[in-house]
């Protein structure tokens, strides 16, 4: 199952993704399930009830020219990012590859849904992209292990995880500072359920293409520490929650190591795709023309 979260004539509304485009409950009966992806995905009742519903012709078809996509899951208490998780980005980087994965928190403040604008701010010209692998939590876990990690796993989505380069790399370092400019992290545009994936998301084709042009091209099998193993070694710190992402990291080819630089300006089009989960898409403006908008 594929689920987005959209607005259509302001009301926030849960939409399945079909093959033909995405369609939500028509009827009074239909409208009392929450717009909630994450609790959807883990009530097998309500999960039914949706596709019993599509079968029987009660969902609309919502135009999607005529949506704005959410991020699929609004206020996220954790946005648990990872970085130097592909063994090809830690050598760009001139990095050693991590012995553990080394972790680092987004805020939902910076989240943008698919065909949203991400925002380019005034003060840096150093906007990059990141194309990843979102895991979704869907039960509440601590000290996991690798053998039953995945059992809190309720989904998958995409993220570009945008990154303003100087902040983040010449005023410190300061990943938390250069991960988290408001408007610069793309998350959608569904979230999928993880039966309907390979398990723990591994061996998923992952591209990342800006204005057309592929710019990040691996495969989520690269990854050094897998979903399972990240949930493992992060729940020995602290409690992972429904709702929570892990961002997975990014494979070579980010911006900031190419020569010449390659940073996103007003005007471009990026595109995250990643193997049975779709396309997430956004546009980038200034934040001045943001403001004005």
């Amino acid at each position: 199952m594929k689920l987005a979260l959209l607005r259509h004539k302001n009301k926030v509304r849960i939409a399945l993704q079909e093959s033909d485009g995405f369609y939500s409950p028509a009827d009074s009966e239909l409208f009392r399930i929450a717009p909630d992806v994450v609790g959807i995905l883990r009530d097998e009742n309500i999960k039914t009830l949706l596709r019993d519903a599509r079968d029987a012709g009660r969902m609309e078809k919502l135009p999607e020219d005529a949506v704005t996509f959410l991020p699929p899951i609004p206020s996220p208490a954790k946005i648990l990012c990872v970085g130097l998780n592909y063994s090809s980005h830690a050598a760009e980087a001139s990095f050693t590859l991590p012995q553990f994965p080394v972790f680092f928190a987004r805020f939902a403040s910076g989240l943008v849904g698919h065909d949203s604008p991400l925002i380019r701010p005034q003060c840096s010209s150093q906007l990059d992209y990141e194309g990843e692998l979102v895991a979704v939590i869907g039960r509440r876990i601590r000290n996991a292990t690798v053998a039953d990690a995945l059992d809190a796993v309720v989904g998958y989505s995409i993220f570009n995880d945008g990154t303003i380069r100087d902040y983040q790399l010449e005023r410190g370092p300061q990943w938390t500072l250069g991960k988290n400019f408001d408007g610069t992290g793309g998350f959608g545009p569904v979230v999928v359920s993880a039966d309907e994936l390979p398990k723990g998301g591994a061996g998923l084709a992952i591209t990342t293409r800006l204005n057309g042009e592929i710019v990040q091209k691996a495969s989520t099998a690269e990854m050094i520490f897998s979903v399972p193993h990240l949930i493992a070694a992060a729940t020995e710190a602290f409690v992972l929650e429904p709702g929570d992402l892990v961002v997975t990291g990014t494979p070579a080819g980010v911006g900031a190591m190419r020569k010449p630089p390659l940073y996103m300006k007003a005007g471009d089009t990026v595109e995250v795709s990643i193997q049975g989960i779709g396309v997430l898409k956004n546009h980038v403006v200034d934040a001045a023309s943001a403001r004005a908008s």
